[in-house]
């Protein structure tokens, strides 16, 4: 039976243990390839690198495992795996395990998203993975859930232009089940701080603290405090907001047509 090829990448950086994990929480069932950023991106989102070369180093993994490092983004790690560094097109492309949730709206800022994402935009299928702890320590109770999903949805695909973003709650929360569900409204929002210089020069640290909206109890967010792992489908192909479209196209086309009558919004 062939196996899968999957393209396995994160934003925590090559040495990231939760890298390590999700390999080996799918290198059973799949013939994987690894591309990550060379140090930490985190927040990077679908952010691309035009300003400066990339470099690409190979990289020393087990069981011989094609594993790279690039000097960029997520997203600039798949551009390359799909141009210079694998040589078919992969079945599914993994992120994470990211330290830290990506619940909420943080998935507009998440490079552990952004990685995915890329993925869709070339019509491969993905799934983001992230863990609510900052210490990440691999743990058998994650990687079997993400065995058994990602088999599924090898086997079930997506829909075109959805990935799914998976969210493992604290280690110090026992794992009531997982849900299915929709993403939250909170986010990691800035918490800026300046500071000093020792030589008295001024600089600032953006910094980040958890905003405080209240949830709806079936979001991915309160979901994941009462103990429950949260998978959310989103789609990110058609960005058209098509009822703003509908109700607004005539409206707002007649400001512009040609008319000797001066704009009542003037």
């Amino acid at each position: 039976m062939k196996r899968p090829f999957i393209l396995i990448t994160n934003d925590d950086g090559i040495s990231a243990p939760g890298l390590h994990s999700l390999w080996q929480a799918v290198c059973p069932f799949a013939d994987c390839a690894i591309v990550a950023p060379h140090s930490e991106k985190s927040g990077a989102g679908l952010s691309i690198t035009w300003t400066k070369p990339l470099r690409i180093e190979s990289i020393s993994w087990q069981d011989a495992t094609p594993a790279w490092s690039v000097s960029g983004t997520p997203a600039d790690c798949v551009k390359m795996a799909s141009h210079f560094l694998i040589s078919k097109k992969p079945d599914m492309i993994l992120s994470g395990i990211n330290k830290g949730s990506n619940a909420g709206r943080t998935v507009l800022y998440s490079g552990t998203i952004g990685g995915v994402i890329e993925g869709v935009l070339k019509n491969i299928p993905g799934i983001a993975f992230s863990s609510c702890d900052f210490t990440f320590s691999p743990a058998p109770r994650i990687q079997k859930y993400i065995s058994t999903l990602v088999q599924y949805f090898l086997k079930n695909p997506l829909p075109q232009g959805t990935f799914l973003n998976v969210n493992f709650p604290s280690s110090a929360i026992e794992i009531k089940g997982l849900k299915m569900t929709k993403q939250g409204q909170n986010y990691w929002m800035e918490d800026p701080e300046k500071r000093l210089h020792p030589e008295g020069i001024p600089y600032y640290w953006l910094g980040g603290k958890w905003s405080s909206i209240e949830e709806d109890p079936e979001s991915d967010v309160a979901l994941l405090e009462k103990g429950y792992i949260t998978a959310v489908p989103i789609h990110v192909s058609q960005l058209t907001d098509f009822h703003s479209l509908t109700t607004m196209k005539n409206t707002i086309e007649n400001l512009f047509e040609t008319s000797s009558e001066p704009s009542p919004f003037l």
